[in-house]
């Protein structure tokens, strides 16, 4: 019986990236990825060849322009879209305030926004401040006892009025995996939109927004080991329903362009076209074969099996240390990713991250943004969490490195 390709060992994908070589467990990946040498030269390139403006009939910058759509294509393949558009930004904040501005223009005075507690405030700041307009806000409390907003306080909340639904798919704080199905099922079933902030999860698991039926998702692609930028995926009949934000002479048939005034980062959509040459390299696959669906599931599941040890191994050393409170889920499954925060009864977190900073070892403290969810756990915001993060490129070493390290200071 025939077999596919193996899947290359760590070594070899580490080999990818060259900061990687440097003496410094990497341990912060949440808030920033580390990029293959394939996209970092991708770049360069395209700056230094190929610089030049989108849409004009010379050959170099028709190359130009079919690196930039080729560039959406291949957004569009990563989160699993067939019947919408991959909207490009500089971050997944500037995304989902362009996304609330455009919202700002449609809702009207006494529909609902519910959100939920457990999110980064770029997926709340922005809904928020339609309350000036009328919306009214409604917050999706988290259970301070299992970390998660429940489909039952959810289903609770939900009415005719009800006309977006804002929630992270994971906690860039607590590391749990929402249920992302059923939230939609539940919300589309009064007709309301889901806008899903997948900043967490994207770096760990594949998108699938086709399969889980989502309206809205976005991510960071710094986070997933590509360029400073960020994907807003829209679905076709929600992107229907708004004005886009660019000048008003385009066409609003003209997508994704019509929601990416000025344009997206024409070195940025090189680097992100290049990605699918390590996400192969992560799935075995054929270096010279174009980078499919097939190979983004692939490369994901290698990844979630390559980093489920890593969770499993530090949860069981906080778990069992006196003093110490994980901040999250305490069990290492298949609804957890690598990031694992914790507080403790007596040290403060900065200054436990301040004793670790010394060692080569990065790992970071504070609210990560979720500054609601820190006020309604009890954590002092001024002080936050102790968070360490990982993806599929750490190794167990930098994380018993890191064990060791903690159990000098707790």
């Amino acid at each position: 019986m025939e077999t596919g390709p193996a899947r290359p060992d760590l070594a070899a994908l580490r080999a990818a990236f060259p900061a990687l070589g440097a003496d410094i467990a990497f341990l912060e990946n949440a808030g920033g990825s580390q990029v293959p040498a394939c996209v970092a030269d991708a770049m360069h390139a395209y700056m230094t060849q190929t610089y030049v403006q989108l849409g004009a009939g010379y050959p170099l910058s028709q190359r130009c322009t079919a690196t930039v759509d080729d560039a959406h294509a291949f957004a569009r393949l990563f989160v699993g879209a067939r019947r919408g558009q991959a909207i490009l930004g500089s971050s997944t904040t500037v995304l989902l305030n362009l996304l609330a501005s455009c919202y700002a223009q449609v809702l009207q005075p006494g529909q609902e926004i519910i959100l939920a507690e457990t999110g980064h405030e770029a997926n709340l700041g922005c809904w928020k401040r339609l309350e000036k307009q009328g919306v009214v806000i409604r917050w999706w409390p988290v259970d301070p006892a299992s970390f998660t907003c429940t489909l039952d306080g959810l289903r609770a909340m939900m009415g005719q009025r009800t006309a977006l639904v804002a929630l992270p798919h994971v906690s860039n704080l607590l590391g749990g995996i929402a249920d992302l199905p059923a939230i939609v099922a539940m919300a589309h079933a009064t007709g309301a939109r889901v806008v899903a902030d997948g900043v967490a999860y994207a770096p760990h698991r594949a998108i699938d927004v086709d399969a889980w039926d989502v309206d809205w998702y976005v991510y960071s692609t710094y986070k997933v080991f590509g360029p400073h930028m960020a994907v807003l995926y829209g679905r076709d009949d929600a992107l229907a329903e708004l004005p886009g934000p660019n000048h008003d002479f385009i066409p609003r048939d003209d997508l994704p362009y019509q929601f990416e005034p000025g344009g997206a980062s024409h070195e940025g959509c090189a680097g992100l076209l290049a990605l699918g040459g390590y996400l192969k390299l992560m799935a075995g696959a054929d270096a010279d074969a174009p980078c499919t669906r097939a190979v983004v599931e692939a490369a994901f599941a290698h990844a979630a099996a390559l980093e489920q040890p890593l969770t499993a191994r530090l949860l069981e050393y906080l778990n069992g240390k006196p003093g110490v409170r994980v901040v999250g889920s305490p069990v290492a499954d298949e609804r957890r990713v690598g990031t694992v925060s914790f507080t403790h009864e007596r040290l403060a977190a900065r200054d436990i991250v301040a004793a670790v900073d010394g060692t080569g070892i990065a790992i970071r403290h504070g609210h990560m943004y979720a500054y609601r969810l820190c006020q309604r756990l009890g954590i002092p915001v001024g002080d936050g969490v102790v968070r360490a993060s990982f993806v599929h490129y750490n190794t167990p070493a930098e994380i018993e490195r890191l064990i060791g390290v903690l159990d000098g200071i707790l």
